[in-house]
């Protein structure tokens, strides 16, 4: 009986199935993709291009004619007193609110990750919390703390000091502090619960042997926990700086308003206000000065932080 030997197929056959297969599966890739790419084009790339475009016009807001003007938003902002102001309080949020909720994150983090605290988990929910309210929220809270008649606040410093206390928490002087107080509470559970995640993952061997040398829990806590989750921290910290331009317009339109006369402004609100009052093309102007600020910050964060990364 004669058995007919198993025919192989040839490299060349090979080959064609393996680019036919390659093919099937790019098509399938791009086809899943597909719909992602296209929302994004629509509500990102070409909403941004078009607040570019706007800034060289000027309209009004629900005007169809437009009139080119070239750079003159541009040269206004730079003469704008209240843009100016609006830019410094951003500023001041950004630097202000990102190192004490960065700082508390950290500590906090720190202790309940490494001590012997009871009820870690129950801490960590009790964090969070705040993180999954909304904003208006939060600033409804805050307003009513803040209020001068029977606020929280003021009431406990009556109780403190025996004597009536009326401190107007969001008037000028003290309208910038109230606002960070709120963003500060709102951000430092998210972040904490972020950090006690990589820092369940730093071995203990580490830390006891810091302890043989000598090392106490500051000195452990620097010189082993910051650096070993150093990349997390550069990412949180980029993402927080960004997002925080945002959290900050969105604080100010709940609690203030940017009041009272424009001390609690910040770009994004004042933005918004440019808007309404008709001004649509110097509105974009701020839109695109804000969004270059972003990214510039963004750059140099990234640059500032890089470091080579330690492995354990």
């Amino acid at each position: 009986m004669c058995v007919s030997p198993r025919i192989r197929p040839k490299p060349a056959q090979k080959g064609a199935e393996r680019v036919k297969k390659n093919k099937g599966r790019s098509r399938f890739v791009a086809l899943c993709v597909a719909p992602a790419v296209i929302l994004f084009v629509i509500f990102m790339i070409v909403p941004t291009i078009n607040v570019f475009r706007m800034s060289l016009f000027e309209r009004g807001a629900y005007s169809p004619t437009e009139t080119f003007v070239g750079l003159a938003n541009f040269k206004a902002l730079i003469n704008d007193s209240l843009f100016i102001r609006s830019m410094q309080n951003t500023i001041l949020l950004i630097v202000v609110v990102t190192m004490v909720t960065f700082a508390f994150a950290l500590v906090f983090a720190g202790i309940l990750t490494r001590e012997n605290v009871k009820g870690k988990n129950i801490f960590r929910v009790i964090f969070y919390i705040p993180n999954i309210l909304s904003v208006v929220v939060i600033s409804g809270i805050f307003s009513a703390i803040y209020k001068p008649e029977n606020g929280m606040l003021n009431s406990l410093l009556s109780m403190i000091t025996g004597q009536t206390v009326t401190v107007l928490w969001k008037d000028a002087p003290l309208v910038m502090v109230s606002i960070i107080i709120a963003m500060v509470w709102q951000a430092i559970g998210y972040y904490m619960v972020m950090y006690m995640a990589s820092m369940a993952s730093v071995p203990q061997s580490l830390y006891e042997s810091a302890s043989l040398d000598g090392a106490g829990r500051v000195k452990q806590f620097f010189q082993i926990t910051i650096p070993l989750i150093w990349t997390n921290i550069r990412t949180t910290l980029t993402f927080f700086i960004i997002s925080t331009i945002n959290m900050a317009f969105l604080f100010v339109k709940a609690m203030t308003s940017g009041g009272p006369n424009g001390a609690s402004e910040v770009a994004l609100s004042y933005m918004y206000g440019q808007k309404d009052a008709g001004l649509y093309g110097y509105s974009m102007a701020i839109g695109v000065v804000v969004f270059l600020f972003s990214f510039a910050l963004s750059a140099l964060v990234n640059r500032a932080t890089k470091r080579k990364p330690l492995e354990f």
